[in-house]
């Protein structure tokens, strides 16, 4: 099952970039949520990104919506600095579907509501209290290469 990134209103292109590099080296595929912060032929993305990203699978919509529409058996869980459910607190080995983790903006995450009633999807990387996160790059980083591992690391060397 495939293995999915989604950036909702990203802002930063490094970031973006970064992540568009993570996404190749992990097999996964990256989702860019519209507006941009950016424009994606900008040249600080493809900088991040150095020269992989022609080849990285990275897809833009105008709204989660149509994310969601596009992977009605996903199961979607959302990366966020708030509740209690550590990534590291799921069995992602043997999903129904494909798997999509949606990150929200690097300033202030997800719209007030927007997690109502997802609760149980919300995934925390767990940090001391001396930062209000962590760099979105590095969090997608971390959560990507759990499920890998938790695979076994399947088709990498």
């Amino acid at each position: 099952m495939g293995l999915h990134i989604v950036l909702y209103q990203p802002e930063i292109p490094a970031n973006t970039g970064n992540i568009a590099r993570t996404c190749l080296g992990s097999g996964a595929t990256l989702h860019l949520v519209r507006p941009l912060g950016f424009s994606t032929s900008d040249q600080m993305v493809r900088r991040a990104g150095l020269d992989y990203w022609q080849y990285t699978d990275v897809r833009e919509y105008d709204a989660l919506d149509d994310v969601y529409a596009s992977y009605p058996h996903g199961t979607f869980y959302y990366i966020e600095n708030v509740g209690s459910n550590y990534y590291t607190d799921y069995d992602f080995r043997d999903p129904e579907g494909d798997l999509l983790f949606v990150l929200g903006r690097e300033s202030s995450g997800f719209p007030p509501g927007f997690l109502t009633g997802k609760e149980d999807q919300c995934l925390r990387v767990p940090m001391t209290d001396h930062v209000r996160s962590l760099n979105l790059s590095n969090t997608a980083a971390i959560i990507l290469f759990e499920v890998l591992r938790q695979r076994g690391f399947p088709n990498m060397a």
